[in-house]
């Protein structure tokens, strides 16, 4: 994947709901068997399901790919996992 500007491209795709590859990983925030939370280029993203593993992952590349049967994906801004690592003073008076 090309890199425009400090951040690469990002792509998901989906096979059979049952394996998903992933490019532009920043890093893996946490996983289990019903959910992988990641930081991509394009804002945290979550994998729902059951029996998920991360079957490859390659930080260096920023490629990542986990099996399972797949049920939700989600976006969400970076914003809210930074604040949530901060204090509740920190995000009180930040």
């Amino acid at each position: 994947m090309e890199e425009r500007s400090g951040i690469r491209a990002h792509a998901c795709r989906l096979e059979n709901r049952n394996a998903a590859s992933l490019t532009g990983v920043r890093e893996v925030v946490s996983f289990d068997e019903n959910q992988v939370v990641m930081d991509t280029d394009m804002g945290l993203l979550t994998i729902k399901g059951k029996d998920l593993h991360v079957s490859r992952l390659t930080v260096e590349k920023g490629e990542m790919e986990v099996e399972g049967q797949i049920d939700s994906l989600a976006y969400s801004s970076n914003e809210a996992y930074r604040k949530a690592g901060q204090s509740i003073l920190a995000r009180l008076f930040g």
